[in-house]
């Protein structure tokens, strides 16, 4: 049976491997992405990818495009919330704008894209949600406390959901990656190196690779194959959890 799955942040990197992985399961994937052309791309990849230009910060775009979903294709089966921003910076310099902008991505995206699939998903009695967290999400870091305190957030808000709906054939889960192959990793890189006063190679060391026990960068895949188990039937009894994948570092 075909689903519909709607992924944020799915025109690159963690997302865009989860938008892959369920379009091989023969879902309809919804591209949710701030930028219509990448959305555009990305969705032209998949055998059944739809692209959807939308800030995920903004309640009315993400109001209308999930109601002209349920309106053109029918109910929300999946929602992965995987949008996410990264901003380098010790506290007392980090900038207000910076803080409000890593914040409300993160920790507003998911609250509002939730917020708008659930009536939708209590009224067919059945739904899987699924938030991409972080290891940060329970292990913090130097320089990076607006991404970490968000994703501590959204490990709270996961489980707030799960109780809430724990009697409507709804899940809601938290995947917690480690450090992933992705741009966001590359593009942290010097910004560590320039704040620790060390190179960019033991920056990655230091506070990347060095923290887990694999010792190594993790593929996109290995992060979506778990985020389309979650969503699957065999973890209809998993909810409210949070769920590492992260190389060891939350062991």
């Amino acid at each position: 049976m075909t689903r519909n799955v709607i992924v944020t942040g799915a025109a690159q990197g963690i997302g865009f491997a989860i938008a892959e992985a369920f379009d091989k399961e023969q879902d309809r994937v919804f591209i949710f992405d701030m930028s219509k052309n990448k959305a555009e791309e990305a969705a032209q990849a998949l055998d059944q990818g739809y692209d959807y230009a939308v800030d995920v910060t903004n309640e009315s775009q993400v109001e209308k495009a999930i109601q002209e979903i349920i309106k053109t294709y029918g109910p929300i089966d999946v929602l992965v919330n995987n949008a996410g921003i990264q901003y380098i910076a010790a506290v007392e310099d980090f900038p207000i704008e910076k803080w409000n902008q890593v914040i409300n991505v993160i920790q507003t995206g998911t609250f509002l894209m939730t917020k708008h699939v659930l009536a939708n998903m209590k009224q067919q009695q059945k739904g899987r949600i699924v938030t991409i967290s972080s290891a940060h999400g329970e292990t913090a870091d130097p320089y990076k406390s607006a991404y970490v305190a968000s994703k501590f957030a959204q490990i709270g808000f996961t489980k707030s959901v799960a109780l809430e709906t724990v009697d409507q054939g709804i899940t809601a889960n938290a995947v917690l990656p480690g450090p992933v192959r992705t741009s966001l990793i590359e593009n942290q890189l010097a910004n560590l190196a320039s704040q620790d006063h060390s190179t960019e190679q033991e920056a990655m060391e230091q506070h990347i690779t060095g923290k887990m026990p694999m010792n190594r960068l993790l593929e996109p895949n290995e992060i979506s194959d778990t985020v389309v188990f979650l969503a699957s039937e065999k973890a209809s009894a998993i909810t409210g959890e949070t769920i590492s994948v992260s190389g060891g570092m939350n062991a």
